[in-house]
């Protein structure tokens, strides 16, 4: 477990934000795989995305390619909310916030530099991310120079972090809300 209930609000938050840190740092974290969730046209839309950086105000940094539909769901409504579970502390943590679309400014040139070799592929397909294809080689096709024009960076601010601990009858779930700077708990029913 993450936490108990008797743990300290304080001590709980401390916990998570570590723990929300780790799945940046470390690439076998559980937290390392984020499941996002977008507003689509007629439904929510999640897909997994990798958690790249968490800043010293908790905002987390994933990359994409600007050419995919998130990107448009978020230039048309930024309220997002993403989705981590530790299964061997079997605990489960739901952030919800905005999202802020870096595409060519001085952020997302400075983490280009993060993407090294072969990984720049992924942001140099000549065809976006959801076109339809007759063969999946079609699929593998980039220009000889690699570079950074549909390489962006989503920057997800967070407003609320609620984080639920399974313990067989006696779950503890707490919530913090940003107000400032400054974070605040509230313990919650499970």
């Amino acid at each position: 477990m993450l936490f108990t209930s008797q743990n300290s609000l304080s001590e709980i938050w401390a916990t998570l934000s570590h723990e929300l840190h780790r799945g940046a740092l470390d690439s076998k974290h559980p937290f390392r795989y984020v499941t996002l969730a977008t507003s689509g046209e007629d439904a929510p839309e999640q897909r997994i995305v990798v958690l790249r950086k968490v800043d010293e105000a908790l905002n987390f940094y994933f990359f994409t390619d600007s050419r995919t539909s998130k990107v448009t769901q978020i230039q048309e409504n930024s309220n997002a909310e993403f989705l981590v579970y530790h299964s061997g502390k079997r605990t489960q943590i739901r952030v919800k916030g905005t999202l802020k679309i870096h595409h060519r400014n001085e952020l997302s040139q400075e983490m280009w530099k993060r993407v090294q070799g072969d990984a720049q592929k992924a942001y140099n397909s000549t065809l976006s991310p959801g076109s339809e294809i007759t063969n999946p080689d079609l699929a593998y096709d980039w220009p000889t120079e690699l570079d950074d024009r549909f390489y962006a960076v989503l920057q997800f601010i967070p407003k609320t972090v609620e984080a639920l601990q399974l313990n067989g009858l006696t779950h503890v779930r707490v919530s913090f809300s940003k107000s400032g700077v400054d974070w605040h708990g509230q313990w919650l029913a499970p």
